[in-house]
């Protein structure tokens, strides 16, 4: 597996108390080293040459004055020596805290540089060789130091895994009895981390088609309701750990719910209503037995969203964007259709066999899918292409592209089957395709950067959450006006609908939280606590649980 080697959550920090480095600090060289590093300190602007200072027989060096000279002096000392200079998963030290810096430098890497080389600076260091044509081992070698030291100097570039405006993130070591059991089911949450593993975006405000008096009145109109106490109502049920980095989770509707682990670990997870794995499926396919005979060998996808038939038994899952030869033009977060980013897939896997027994493809990072209730269509929004991908489920394949405005995401179908509206997030409007004849019509103002959406049974009402401002918002489609609004916590980012369409649940990315919506009122009923960056969730109509998907490693469920 191209993907971290290990994921539980406690194995995801990694910092040990004995090794730990304090960013930001002097940092001792021995005088041993003089000879070599006189010679190749950087120079102030104002022409001087860096200094070392003699403190009780030791040498401290100013990292802040200094943010190469680590790497540079690992580069040299490759030259010499390169089996001793190498920098390999489990280092730690100064050498490895410059390199986590230059890796953020050039992109790669958001977490707080720590010293010590985790699964966040492995995987960064992965990624960086596999996009730069180096050798992928997860080794900074001379060449992949070399190539690191040029990139850096280079305009940094925005991933799925980053957030230029959240908190510092950090690695840390993982405990003896994480190791030991990193696949068991755990109920506790008392260990549960503090901090993220990976960050979405935030988006600053997108222009939009409305006057700046509208946007500036959000939070008059948004309604701040304090949660009931509610004791007894939703409680947690289990907390489900292992090998993953759930991005989202997904009912099937008949007792199968897939959680997407995204380029992290390269796989989908399955589990059942006895929150037990079922399988572990793996994103790597032979693309030219799917009749794709361009692209030689196996290559690799990175799970994102997933939406099932109506009678459960096809999953169709979108790939943020597809590894291996023939892809060298990747998306990001950061992107238009300008760039011409690769397109990638859609694999539609049978839940019976838990195998994927086709690909289709579509644009360019497609994020969310959905399939229309007659089962007719399944549906892709493609971030970087900024349209829609329409799939004949009979055909396999795309017959349509529907363009639609900078980065579509959600996307709910209709009851009849006849329309589908799309969460255009660069702006502050949803769009209303014609599943006829494909033409658009547009849900004006709705608020700024629609992310997630659902629908209540009967077709009437739908609801958006608005990341841009951090609202969920209740549109009357009858009319295409929001008729309510609330604050359910920092970052509302995915929801989902209870059967009878009387709840709404919402995830609060930067709250930590969950909270449990009355659809009729928008009345917070209920607001929990759940582990670190919640971004997926799915409701169980049958046993009346919601699974919630927490980016930093776990899936929580709870019983309503």
């Amino acid at each position: 597996m191209d993907g971290l080697a290990y994921l539980h959550l406690a194995e995801i920090w990694e910092t040990p108390t004995n090794q730990a480095f304090r960013g930001g600090q002097d940092t001792h060289i021995t005088n041993n080293l003089n000879y070599s590093i006189t010679s190749i300190l950087p120079v102030h602007e104002n022409g001087t040459r860096c200094q070392l200072q003699k403190t009780n027989s030791q040498t401290h060096l100013n990292l802040a004055s200094t943010p190469l000279l680590f790497l540079t002096i690992a580069l040299i000392a490759n030259l010499v020596n390169p089996a001793l200079a190498a920098i390999k998963k489990g280092d730690s030290g100064p050498k490895v805290a410059q390199l986590q810096k230059t890796l953020e430098d050039a992109g790669y890497f958001r977490a707080k540089p720590t010293g010590f080389y985790g699964v966040l600076t492995h995987a960064a260091v992965k990624k960086f060789q596999a996009e730069n044509s180096l050798k992928v081992d997860g080794i900074v070698g001379p060449q992949t130091l070399s190539a690191l030291k040029v990139k850096s100097a280079s305009p940094i570039v925005d991933h799925e895994s980053t957030d230029k405006t959240s908190a510092d993130l950090a690695e840390s070591s993982p405990s003896a009895s994480a190791r030991e059991n990193s696949n068991q089911l755990e109920d506790k949450t008392k260990n549960q981390q503090n901090k993220p593993f990976f960050q979405e975006p935030s988006f600053p405000p997108f222009k939009t088609e409305i006057p700046a008096k509208n946007s500036e009145n959000t939070e008059s109109k948004s309604k701040s309701k304090k949660p009931e106490n509610t004791q007894g109502k939703m409680t947690l049920k289990k907390t489900i750990y292992g090998k993953i980095s759930p991005k989202s989770i997904v009912h099937s509707g008949a007792g199968l719910f897939f959680a997407q682990n995204m380029m992290y670990n390269h796989t989908i997870t399955v589990y059942d209503r006895n929150f037990k794995l079922v399988k572990t499926i793996s994103d790597r396919v032979n693309l030219s037995k799917f009749g794709f005979s361009k692209f030689k060998g196996n290559y690799q996808g990175s799970p994102v969203e997933a939406a099932f038939s109506t009678d459960g038994k096809y999953a169709y899952v979108s790939n943020y964007q597809m590894y291996g030869s023939g892809f060298e033009n990747p998306g990001s977060d950061r992107c238009s259709p300008a760039a011409k980013h690769d397109q990638s897939f859609l694999y539609r896997i049978n839940t019976e066999t838990l195998k994927i027994e086709n690909v289709i493809p579509v644009g360019a990072v497609p994020k969310f899918n959905a399939v229309s209730p007659d089962n007719r269509f399944a549906l892709a929004t493609n971030w970087c292409s900024w349209d829609l991908s329409i799939v004949d489920i009979n055909k396999s394949r795309e017959i349509e592209r529907v363009k639609l405005g900078a980065y579509p995401r959600g996307i709910v179908v209709t009851p009849d089957s006849k329309s589908a509206y799309v969460a255009v997030m660069g702006s502050s409007d949803i769009a209303k395709v014609n599943l006829i004849d494909f033409s658009v019509e547009w849900l004006r103002n709705i608020g700024n950067a629609p992310r997630h959406l659902v629908i209540d049974p009967n077709g009437k009402y739908l609801y958006a959450t608005l990341n841009g401002e951090g609202n969920v918002a209740k549109v009357d489609l009858k009319s295409g006006k929001v008729v309510d609004r609330v604050s359910t916590g920092s970052q509302p980012r995915s929801m989902t609908i209870s059967g009878d369409g009387k709840l709404i649940y919402v995830v609060n990315y930067g709250s930590n939280t969950v909270s449990k919506v009355r659809s009729s009122d928008l009345k917070v009923l209920q607001t929990v606590n759940v582990n670190a960056s919640p971004i997926g969730i799915t409701y169980d109509s049958e046993t009346n649980q919601v699974w919630v998907a927490c980016y930093s490693g776990s899936i929580m469920v709870f019983q309503d």
